[in-house]
This record gives structure tokens, sequence and C-alpha cells, in this order.
């Protein structure tokens, strides 16, 4: 039933932490067996994310069966980072549940922003001021690029993803939704507020001006993957001049969609400049964009009927986010711009949250390098970064892995380059 799952949540919120501590740290677990030299973790996790590209149409299905396998063997043969059996599994979850329910609450509260900022009429008066031909989808691209510099990139690829669906009457090419994905997360990489991974290293003591030259290279990566985007795009369905006739701007629509998002950074501000370790052990950034929503809703009520179908897709990226954080992700290689280079095509199909994590723990980055390795890496593939996964939700035609990396190609060229972009005019300057 479900209040047995709440009565174990809080068990695990309140009691988990106190019995690590108890414990002395993270108890010793069984070795993981090996195949090829491969922990068996990683290969039934490589098989969770093959039938995820494979089966688009039952990706929640496949996510799920994954997830309930990979902790049944964790179960049975190796245990958990803190401890083996049930009590293991709860320790671990009360470790990640922050981490969880901030996405989630972020996941379905941008849901309903996205809804609101549709319905400001902005989208429909914007063809107006954007460029005609091809030029007209690079300039949404720039547009959620900048957006995503100062909003979470989920903001960000769900605004512009709104915008092209009106813009371009409902008619998206893959490929431009694989640069949507690739703008809003070059646009977060060098910026502590608009990733994930990038508000984690501020959070933990680097400075912001410290990921600041990743722009270097997510400049360069935007107009790469940007240009032949575009022309994909309009040779697809080209941008619609004329916004229609008879639109009347909501001015409170507008006004909720900024207190929403104003409210979010604030409440994470304080949370890790004045509150300091409030961010740790409470959803901070979810909680307040809910808090936001339910005080607008008497001037203008949200579209509640959304929330089923984002349910979905947040339960998806939940399960992949949990499968990844069960993973003995502890033995990474030394700090080097090779390896920064490569966790780029891993955070393609790994979830770059526990990835950072481990490499602020380890220490000797370039911390530009890495937050754009981890950021705009994980466009390379649909399911790689929470942006992607957003996306998905209101595209599901983009679920599908062999389409995304075929009409995105261009994705994985803007990475590669902009990279070595960075390498030749920045180098690597680790701290």
């Amino acid at each position: 039933m479900w209040y047995g799952r709440f009565v174990l949540l809080l068990v695990t919120m309140f009691v988990g932490q106190d019995l690590w501590a108890s414990a002395g740290g993270p108890a010793a677990v069984p070795d993981s067996p090996m195949i090829l030299g491969i922990p068996l973790d990683f290969i039934l996790f490589a098989l969770t994310l093959l039938g995820v590209a494979t089966l688009h149409r039952h990706t929640l299905q496949v996510a799920l069966t994954g997830l309930a396998v990979i902790i049944l063997y964790k179960l049975l043969v190796t245990g958990f980072k803190y401890g083996a059996g049930v009590t293991g599994l709860m320790l671990h979850m009360g470790h990640e549940w922050v981490i969880l329910t901030n996405l989630l609450c972020l996941l379905l509260g941008f849901a309903l922003l996205s809804n609101h900022f549709e319905r400001t009429g902005l989208p429909e008066v914007l063809p107006k001021f954007l460029p005609s031909g091809w030029m007209g989808g690079f300039a949404l691209l720039v547009i959620i690029f900048v957006l995503s510099s100062f909003l979470d990139n989920i903001a960000a690829a769900l605004i512009g993803g709104t915008i092209a669906n009106i813009v371009f009457r409902k008619r998206v090419h893959i490929g431009y939704l694989a640069a949507i994905v690739a703008a809003s997360n070059a646009g977060g990489s060098g910026s502590v507020v608009g990733d994930t991974t990038t508000t984690m290293m501020w959070i933990s003591g680097i400075s912001p001006l410290a990921v600041l030259h990743a722009y270097s290279a997510a400049v360069v990566a935007l107009v790469i993957t940007g240009i032949p985007a575009a022309i994909q795009q309009h040779r697809h369905a080209p941008i619609n001049a004329a916004p229609a006739e008879g639109i009347t701007i909501d001015g409170t629509r507008i006004a909720i969609v900024f207190f929403i998002l104003i409210l979010a950074i604030v409440a994470n501000v304080l949370a890790n400049v004045v509150f300091v370790g409030v961010a740790d052990v409470f959803p901070v950034i979810g909680v307040a964009v809910w808090v936001a929503l339910l005080a607008s809703a008497p001037l203008r009520q949200p579209d509640w009927g959304l929330l089923p179908e984002a349910l979905k897709g947040s339960i998806f990226l939940l399960s992949l986010v949990t499968c990844a954080s069960l993973m003995p992700v502890e033995k990474l290689p030394v700090a080097s711009w090779q390896t920064a280079f490569g966790l780029g095509f891993v955070s393609a199909v790994f979830d770059n949250i526990p990835l950072t994590a481990l490499a602020i723990k380890q220490g000797g980055y370039d911390w530009g390098v890495l937050a754009y390795t981890v950021g705009f890496g994980g466009s390379m593939i649909w399911f790689g970064s929470s942006a992607g996964v957003a996306i998905a939700n209101i595209f599901p035609e983009a679920k599908s892995a062999a389409s995304w990396v075929r009409h995105g190609w261009h994705v994985t060229v803007a990475y590669v380059i902009g990279f070595f972009v960075m390498m030749a005019t920045v180098g690597w300057l680790p701290n």
C-alpha cells in the first residue's frame, strides 16, 4: 500500500544517515562478479540502456524492469554502497532522495511552466521577431542557449521546444530537437545556475569563474550543431514568419512564469550561500517551483491535465538516474583532459550527476572542461540529459536513439570540435 512506501521513505530520510554514521561509513560489500573485466552491475545497466535505445515505444517498462533487476541483483549478490540487504538499499535511497525528488518536482513543474508560457501568447508573436529562412531556426537556438545560462537547462529546453512546436506548425525535425537539447546544455555549461552539474560544483566550493571558460567550447559547439540543424528544419518545415492574428498577450501568465523562475533561483542561492547545506538534505529548488505554481494558481490555473503524461516521463528518468546511482563508479581513471573528454561520451548514456559528484570528490579536474563535457556530452543521445528526456516528453518521436544519432549527427561533431577548440585556446587548467 501507498502508506507502507511512505513510512519506508520517512524511515530512510530521518534514520538512514544516522545508521550510516553509526556504522562508520559505507559498509564493506562483496566485489561484483566480472565478465571480460567489466563488473556485472555495468553490464545489467548497459542492457537496460540498450533496451531503451531499441524498444523506444516501451521505454518506461524497460527502465523499470532494468531497475528491478539491478536492485534484485544487488540485494542477493553484492549489496549496496552503504550496506547489504534491505537496510543497505534504504540507506542508499536516504542519500539519493533529495536529487530524485528535485528532479521529479522540476520535471513536473516545468511541464506546467512550459504550458503557462505557451498560453502567454508570446510564442505566437515571436515569429515576427525571428529572421526568415533557416536563420530563424538558428536564432531560436541562440535564444535557448542564452536562456539556459541563467535558467535551468530543463526549463530552457522546454520553452524552446514549445516555441518550436508553434513556429514550425508542430512539424519539428528530430535533428532540430537534438539541437534544442544541445543548445540548452551548452548554455548551462559555463554557468553555475544553468545546470545541475555546475551547481554541484558551486555548492562544493568551486568558484563560478572556474567553469566560465566552458563557453569557449560551448559557443563553438552551438554554431557547429545549430547551422546544420536549422537547415534540416527549414527543409522539413520552414518557419511560419507570419504571427497569428488576434493574439492577446497575457501579461499575468508572463508574470507567473518569471515569478516561478525567480523564486527557484532565489531559493537555490539562499540554500547554497546563506543557509549552507540545506540543499543537501532538502529538495529546495523543486519545492520552490511548486510553491510558486500553487501560489499563482488563483490568478491563472495551470493545466493539471498535463501531469499524468509528464509523470510517465519523469518516472522513466528517475528509474535511469536510480540505476546509475547504484553503479560502482568509485574507480574513475586519473583526472586528465583525456578522461574528461571520454566522460562526455559516457555522459550520453550514463547519468552525469554521480559522475560529477565523483569527479569533485576525486579532484584534479579543470572544472570548465568537465562542465562542458558532462553537460554538452549528454546531448548526443536523447536520454543522456534531463533536458533531452523533457523534450522527448513533448515529442515522443524523439524516443528513438537510432533516429536521434542519425539525424542529430551534428551534435557529436560539435562536441568533438568544441572540445579541441577549448584545448587549443584555453588549455587544460586543473584546479
